[in-house]
């Protein structure tokens, strides 16, 4: 069972730096490759990152490359989402999920996750 609990959102002025986290409280982190997502008010939740269970293998989508970087920590169950050089359109709930299955190509795909937390909600002002 995973259970998925993301932190680290805020109010932060553009330009500024975040680092989301989201941990998992079962036994089985290991076994699950992670994503990042975001949904602004009204629109599709969009795909940001994933990494696969050891870490090796990233993966990004074309419009947060270089900003954003996704990392895990096995030993504590945790995966974060390192945002640099914040805009006020990178505000959104922001949200984890878990796959058992790590396929890049796939991996933007909301349908691929079978876990979700319940998102923390970042707000970037200009």
């Amino acid at each position: 069972q995973v259970h998925l609990v993301e932190s680290g959102g805020g109010l932060v002025q553009a330009g500024a730096s975040l680092r989301l986290s989201c941990a998992d409280s079962g036994r089985s982190f290991t076994s699950y490759a992670m994503g990042w997502f975001r949904q602004a008010a009204g629109k599709e939740r969009d795909f940001l990152a994933a990494i696969d269970w050891s870490g090796g293998s990233t993966n990004y989508a074309d419009s947060v490359k270089g900003r954003f970087t996704i990392s895990r920590d096995n030993a504590e169950n945790t995966v974060t989402l390192q945002i640099n050089s914040l805009k006020p359109e990178d505000t959104a709930v922001y949200y984890c999920a878990a796959t058992l299955d790590y396929t890049p190509s796939v991996m933007w795909n909301v349908d691929e996750y079978d876990y979700w937390g319940q998102g923390t909600q970042v707000t970037v002002s200009s």
